[in-house]
């Protein structure tokens, strides 16, 4: 199994930078399809962003594309969403998910990952 927390999360004005992190523990986490969601209040749940393990093919939702980045570090067992030019918008719970067999069309479903984070709270002001 694999167990992930998040942190990084907090309060910056529109325009500024955050970098998230994941923490996963599991002997298996490089094997690990990672992906980033985002919930705002009254929102359904939304794909962020998604990296497969060897990090060579990653997948954005349109609306951060060109602002976000994810990327990972198999030897610390961390996933990283680092996040720019960030807009009032971006306001939502963040949330970091892994499955062990992720197929590529399926990655942007929320509902195809096994784990969760408890999420982390990134609130962008104008």
């Amino acid at each position: 199994q694999v167990q992930l927390v998040e942190s990084g999360g907090r309060l910056v004005q529109a325009g500024g930078s955050l970098r998230l992190s994941c923490a996963a523990s599991g002997r298996s986490f490089s094997s690990y399809v990672m992906g980033w969601f985002r919930q705002a209040p009254g929102l359904e749940r939304e794909f962020v962003a998604a990296i497969s393990w060897s990090g060579g093919n990653t997948y954005y939702a349109d609306s951060v594309k060109g602002r976000f980045t994810i990327s990972r570090d198999n030897a610390k067992n961390t996933v990283y969403l680092q996040m720019n030019s960030l807009k009032p918008e971006d306001t939502a719970v963040y949330y970091c998910a892994a499955d062990p067999s992720m197929d590529p069309s399926i990655a942007t479903m929320a509902s195809a990952y096994d784990y969760w984070g408890q999420g982390t709270q990134v609130t962008v002001s104008s």
